[in-house]
């Protein structure tokens, strides 16, 4: 299953590569994102040679505004989040898209939350085939409140993959950064 693209008129397929045996930033990009030079020029703009302790990749294919792409890094004092997504058509030029670029100071993180669905296997042992991965920050969400919802909420981050999107691999790597995120938030940074 594919569907048109909208960079150059080729076909996006619906099912991207596997970024998880990737160790490095850089070869993970470079494996799974349609367009990793944006995203790694964002980032190492932001970076400035620090040092990558974890990242998190996802992409998905949206049918109105086409490829979507995140790529979440910790560098042990704060989340660098690039995000690029296709523009709708008609609100721009074929082939447009945004890049943005969110910085989050580990200490605005004070809640860090994973949930694993297990599936049992026949024999008996259980396995994973979920993750959800949720990051609550101490900043407010800027949707408005709706008329169930008397008082703000907290912004969160949520991250999740599925042996459906993104398989075994990719789980393992979502909870590896869950941990890795866990460990450092509320320690002092150096």
């Amino acid at each position: 299953m594919s569907m048109a693209g909208f960079g150059g008129g080729g076909e996006v397929p619906a099912v991207f590569p596997d970024w998880s045996p990737y160790q490095d930033l850089d070869s993970a990009a470079r494996a799974y994102l349609r367009d990793p030079d944006v995203a790694l020029e964002a980032l190492g703009g932001v970076l400035r040679g620090a040092a990558v302790l974890g990242f998190t990749l996802e992409r998905f294919v949206n049918e109105v505004n086409g490829v979507w792409q995140e790529v979440v890094v910790c560098d042990g004092s704060r989340l660098i989040l690039w995000h690029g997504e296709d523009v709708p058509p008609g609100d721009g030029p074929v082939g447009s898209m945004t890049s943005s670029l969110r910085v989050v100071p580990l200490s605005t993180i004070t809640e860090v939350g994973c949930r694993r669905r297990l599936t049992r296997t026949p024999n008996g042992p259980a396995r994973v085939d979920s993750i959800d991965v949720y990051l609550l920050l101490s900043s407010l969400d800027e949707a408005t409140p709706s008329d169930d919802q008397a008082e703000p909420r907290h912004d969160a981050l949520r991250f999740g993959k599925t042996l459906d999107d993104g398989g075994a691999g990719q789980i393992a790597r979502l909870e590896e950064f869950a941990r890795l995120v866990a460990s450092v938030v509320g320690r002092p940074t150096l």
